[in-house]
């Protein structure tokens, strides 16, 4: 996967625990991401809803397969099929 070309996107907020805890996890792992804070940015918010059908975060796009919440098997098997 070209990661310039179609980044790992992870919709976050600024007081969200999980979020953190993905970012750490991908910085771990040497994932580039874009970081889209729904929060400061009410059209990122319809886009992540419309992706992934919840309010809540984190929400996580890769190769646009959407993953809800910190779920770290779910990450590592998109992660690994992604390379």
């Amino acid at each position: 996967m070209n990661r310039e070309d179609n980044p790992v996107i992870v919709y976050t907020t600024p007081t969200c625990h999980f979020c953190g805890a993905v970012k750490e996890y991908l910085n771990d792992k040497k994932i580039a991401y874009k970081e889209i804070n729904v929060q400061a940015d009410a059209a990122a918010a319809d886009e992540m809803i419309k992706k992934s059908g919840q309010m809540g975060v984190p929400v996580i796009d890769i190769d646009d397969q959407i993953v809800i919440g910190f779920n770290k098997p779910k990450l590592d098997e998109l992660l690994t099929a992604a390379q």
